[in-house]
Parts: structure tokens; sequence; C-alpha cells
């Protein structure tokens, strides 16, 4: 406190002793513009009297300037006069600069002072690098834009530094040169209310520490002492041991949980492997909250959620992991490595394991539901456990979750000594609310199936194959799968586990037996082939006797339909032949009739035509008649007479048959006399001369 009121009563003089300067600085501007302008009225009247070229000659030597009076009078100037304007000038700037210790500070910079020497000769504290009450060295407080007056030179020197920009989307650190050493306890220097760093005389008079600091700076511009705080931000960050992508807003991704790992803090107690969760420093962006908190160093129960954050990275280091994912058709078990104490609320009658409300140290009582969790994975472990059927295959199959993968089939010894293999599925199913007791009591489901389900059902199947036979086992299998069923459901209900199903897949006996009870089935079938055979033999007689009474029946059938259809036969054919006689009948009776008429036609035409002729005469006619109609030849072809004692006639009737027959043949045609027939048709008379030899 004494301290304070020494630095405000030093500050106090010291802005008494700036005015006073500032107002001695200004009386003499004043002095000297007046008595520039009363040499400037004097030595007019002088130049106007006075040979310009003999007054050049005299000022050459003084002022050593070449001045072309012709060229001034020529532009109105009257070169002499510039003379006090310059001076005038030189003393406005030079007067304020060392007499008045003026310091013009721009608008984006800040002035750091350096005072050279104290007049009453005070010193920093041993340990101080920023003077606070006025003493020689590195002043604590800076320079705003503006004019600033009695900063003397020779006492002062100003540096002027740029302001400090941090760029949207970034951080910056601070280290502090000055200040109160950081406990051991700490690596960060505490956070002090002195406007982000901007007022070092707050910082170092309410016991601000040296080194780094817990708070930082975000977007924005600065107006910081660069000789208390050095700045350390992206552009910087190479050349002092950091990467720039560690002072940039830290930005977590929508499907990521950071876990946290803090720097600083209270060392964490014996037996635990976390931090607990401190409320109230706003996601570890408020440092200094959470060290007053009792926050601990190291590995934190606390994570963070996706967002972008302003963290510091000399306190905390974050790593991204992926959100628990508990897929569709599992639960996930929680086995959590910190909490609160340990307190089972499984009941008395669950005493195989512990089981825990949610946040306390153990086995959670409530498991995950299906989606996806931010679950602080390194204090946190979750055992995941399928909800729907699981098939174990004790054979070469493997099914996709792997649990059977060193499963392999049975080998069992039946009562008559014979070994075999045995394959074997199982069907079990675990509930979402039994999951927790399930890995409470064995750990995980590969646990389970190695040192529950694999040593149950073996040694059942081992035990059970002795009371029987590999035949019984091959012929009775279903009676056999229903015991050992009802067996392992019994058995796995104890660790609240349901079996679905128990089901006996291939069984293998020795292949000497198989080979025998082979052949003997073979026999066994062949005999019933034979049986068959017989039998199909027998339905075949059977067959063909029926089927020839069938084919005989049908005959039957044909001979009484034909007796039947001769019989309608016989009957149509006497209706036909009575009607036919019927009609005969009838014809005769009508041709009678008609030839009676035909006759008594004719015998009326006798009676005419004899009663015109005569009777002689009408029947000549009548002769003559039927002679022309029938062709009848009265004179023969060849006549051969034996007449006149001649003894030739026979051979005169031969030769008169060659010629003949040549003159009546067509030509290529050739006739034996004896095939000579009549032109007209009719047969030649033949006379036979051995009659009339022997006549002779």
């Amino acid at each position: 406190m004494q301290s304070r009121k020494n630095s405000f009563k030093c500050r106090q003089s010291n802005k008494i002793f700036r005015f006073a300067t500032s107002l001695f600085a200004s009386l003499a501007i004043a002095t000297t513009i007046q008595a520039a302008s009363a040499a400037s009225t004097k030595i007019s009247p002088t130049q106007e009297t006075t040979d310009p070229s003999a007054q050049v000659s005299q000022i050459k030597p003084i002022a050593q300037l070449q001045i072309d009076s012709s060229k001034y009078q020529a532009m109105g100037i009257n070169p002499f006069g510039l003379i006090p304007i310059f001076v005038v000038g030189g003393l406005i700037i030079f007067v304020p600069l060392f007499f008045g210790g003026l310091v013009v500070i721009g608008e984006r910079e800040v002035g750091i002072v350096v005072k050279k020497f104290d007049l009453k000769g005070r010193k920093l504290p041993a340990g101080r690098l920023i003077a606070l009450n006025n003493e020689a060295g590195l002043q604590a407080d800076t320079l705003a834009p503006g004019w600033h007056w009695g900063y003397l030179p020779w006492q002062y020197s100003v540096k002027k530094e740029p302001v400090v920009v941090v760029h949207q989307g970034e951080i910056a650190l601070i280290v502090a040169a000055d200040g109160a050493p950081i406990p051991p306890e700490r690596i960060l220097g505490k956070i002090v209310n002195c406007d982000d760093f901007q007022d070092a005389r707050k910082f170092l008079t309410q016991s601000g520490e040296r080194g780094r600091q817990m708070g930082f700076l975000t977007a924005g511009t600065y107006r910081i002492n660069t000789a208390l705080f050095k700045i350390i931000t992206a552009a910087n960050a190479n050349s002092h041991g950091m990467s720039a992508e560690q002072l940039r807003v830290y930005s977590l991704a929508a499907d990521k949980v950071g876990i946290i790992t803090t720097l600083d803090g209270i060392p964490i107690p014996a037996g635990e492997m976390a931090g607990p969760v401190i409320n109230g420093h706003d996601n570890f962006q408020n440092t200094q909250k959470f060290v007053d908190a009792g926050g601990r160093r190291g590995l934190q129960e606390q994570i963070l959620l996706s967002g972008s954050w302003n963290l510091n990275p000399w306190f905390v280091q974050v790593e991204q992991v992926a959100m628990t994912e508990i897929p569709i058709g599992y639960v996930g078990v929680v086995i959590s490595y910190v909490g609160k104490a340990h307190q089972d609320v499984s009941g008395a009658a669950f005493t195989h394991g512990n089981l825990v409300n949610v946040g306390h140290k153990g086995v959670w009582v409530e498991p995950l539901y299906p989606g996806k969790h931010p679950i602080n994975s390194r204090i946190m472990k979750i055992e995941l456990v399928p909800t729907t059927n699981i098939v174990l295959n004790w054979s070469g199959r493997t099914e996709r979750h792997s649990y059977d993968a060193k499963l392999a089939s049975l080998t069992v010894r039946s009562q008559d000594g014979f070994a075999f293999d045995l394959e074997v599925a199982q069907i079990i199913h675990v509930g979402a609310l039994d999951a927790p007791k399930v890995i409470s009591r064995v750990g995980s489901m590969q646990n389970l199936v190695d040192h529950v389900l694999e040593p149950t059902i073996g040694n059942y199947f081992r035990n059970s194959a002795q009371d029987y036979s590999v035949l019984d086992f091959l012929t009775a299998r279903s009676e056999r799968q229903a015991e050992a069923a009802e067996y392992i459901k019994a058995a796995l209900r104890c660790y609240d586990v349901q079996a679905i199903d128990t089901l006996i897949g291939d069984i293998q006996p020795p292949a000497t037996l198989m080979q025998t009870q082979t052949d003997r089935k073979i026999a066994e079938e062949q005999r019933k082939t034979y049986q068959v055979q017989e039998f199909a033999q027998t339905q075949r007689q059977q067959l063909v006797r029926e089927t020839a009474l069938a084919e005989i029946q049908q005959e039957m059938v044909k001979s009484e339909q034909s007796v039947k259809i001769a019989e309608l036969k016989a009957n149509a054919q006497i209706k036909q032949a009575t009607g036919q006689a019927e009609a005969t009948r009838l014809q005769a009776v009508g041709e009678a009739e008609g030839i009676r008429a035909v006759g008594n036609a004719k015998a009326e035409t006798y009676s005419a035509g004899v009663e015109a002729l005569g009777t002689q005469g009408y029947t000549a006619m009548q002769l003559m008649q039927i002679i022309g109609d029938r062709n009848v030849r009265l004179i023969p072809d060849v006549l051969v007479g034996g007449s006149n004692g001649s003894t030739n006639g026979l051979v005169d009737g031969l030769l008169s048959m060659i010629l003949w027959n040549q003159q009546t043949a067509k030509p290529g045609d050739v006739k034996s006399p004896l095939e000579v027939k009549s032109h007209n048709g009719n047969s030649p008379l033949v006379v036979d001369f051995s009659a009339n030899k022997s006549n002779q």
C-alpha cells in the first residue's frame, strides 16, 4: 500500500514537472517568434539602402550561401528576408524537442519510455525490470497516440512500437518479463485485472507474476508495453518454438469429442487417474477459475463437445476422438474407472459381481442404447453386448461376430467305446437389462463364450455320450437334442443368459463302424429291393390278369354288340327283302300287264297283217325281217364244193381263204386261215367234205 502511495506521488510530481517544462517551452517559442519578427523589420530598411552585391559579398562568408539576387528579385522575394524564417522554424522545432521534451505518437503506435537517469538518484529495486516510481529504466506507463511534453531527450528515450493485432480466429499468448515469482505448485502466472495486459502498472501493482501467463489475447487490437510483455502470435510462433496452428481458435468436429489434459493445477490424488469435473471455468477457457476451484492437472473427466474454443495451449491439450457408437441390435455396458465412491446397487441376490449407478466407479447398472454417445474413452470402457440372438458353432464355421472363432467340433466317446466327432450349434440371447449383470460377472462376451458356454456345453455332451451308443446318437438324435436343450437352458439361466435352442449338427462316427453299418444297410436295402421287385412282379401278374380280363370283357362287349348289330341288320335285311319282294311282285305285275298289253297289240297287228297279206305272205315277210335284224348270212364268203369228182376241194378251199385274207387284211397283220373271221363279224360257213366223200 505504501509503495502505491509513493508511486502515485511520483507520478503527480512528474506531471507537474512536465507541465512546467511545457509552459517554459511555449514561452520560449513565443519569444523566438517575436524576436524573429523584429529582426525582419529591422533588416528591411537596411536592405533598401545597401548595395545588394556588397551585402551578398558580406553574407557569403558568414552563411556560405550562393544567392542569385536577380533570380529572387525577379520572383519578388527578398532573399535576406528568408533567413529569419529559417531561424524561427529551426527554433520552433528544436526548442520544443530539446527544451520541451515533445514526443508525437501515431494512431497505430504505442510509446515505450526509457528513463536514462533520475535527478533524485532513485534506482530500481533488486529483481525489478520495470520502474513504477519514476526510477531510471524502463517505465511501466506507455504513451498513447498524441503529443506528449516533458520527455527531454537527454533524460528520456521513447521507442515507438506498433500496436499488437490479433487476427480473427487466432489467439496471442503472453510472457511477462517482470512481476512476482510464480508459486512452485503452478507453472503459469495468474490472471490479473489489467485491461488485457494493456495496463502494465496494474499488472505489477496487483501482484502479476512473471513468466508464461494463464491469460491470453483474443481477436482485436491492443496497446501493450512490449518491454514488459512478450506477445506470441501465429505470425511469430515459429521463433518461439510453437506452431501457428497452436495459436488458432480450437475447432472440434461435430462427431468428435475432445479428451482434455490440463498442464496446471494441483496434482491428482493417489488412486485416481483423472481430475474430477470442475464447474464454472467455461469449458477450460478460463484457466484462473479452473485453478481457483481446485482443478487438477492431468487427464480430466470432463470432455469438450463440438464447437470453437479459445484454449491456452500452455494450459490445456486436446485429443479428438470419435464419439462412441452403439450399433442397432447392441447395448453398451459402461465400465467407468473414475467417479464417485463405489456403491453396489445390484442387490443381495446378485453375488457374482457389482453394479453401480451412473457417475460412480464400476459397472453402470444402466447400459447405453443404440446411437452415438460422447464418452471419454480414456476413463471409460464400453463393452458391446448383442441383444439379438447369437449363434455359436462348435464346428469349422465361424459367425460374423467371431465369438466362436476358437470353438471346434466336440470329440466324445460312446458307451460302446467308439470316439466320434459331434458338431453343435447353440443359440443364446442376452437381454438389454441383463447385459450389465453379464459383463459384471464375466467381464466380456468373449469371456462368456470361453469361460461359460464352451465348458458347459462341451462337458454335457461328453458326459451324455457315455450313456448311449453311436448308433443311438445316429438314430435318436432328436431325443438327444431335446435333452441337451433342456439341460443347457437351465445351466445358462444362472448366468442371466437365455438359451434359445441347442442343435446337434453333423455326427461323424468311426469309419469302420460306419462301413459295417453301411454294408448292413446296403444288404437290408437290397432285401427290401428284392421284396419290392417281387411285389412288383406279383402286381404285374395281377395287372396282366386284370388286363386280359379287361380285354376279354371288351371282346364280350363287342360280341354282344355284334349280335345286337346282326339282329338289327337281319331285321333290316328282312324288311329290305320284304320290300324288294313286294317291289318285285309289283314290278312283275306291271311287266305282265305290259307284256299282256304288248302281246295284245302284236296280236292285233298280226291279225291285221294276216288279214291284209294272208298267212303265208305275212309269215315270209316276218321271217325276212328277223334275218335282216339279226344279220344272218345266207351265202358264205368262201364256198368249197366237191362236184365233178374232184378230190382237191379242201386244198382249193384253203387257198381261197388265204387269198381272201390277204385281200382283206390290213398292212402288217398276219392271220392264220383258221383265225380268219368274216368281215361282217359272222363265222364263215364251213363245209364238211368228208361227208360228201363218204356219200360218194
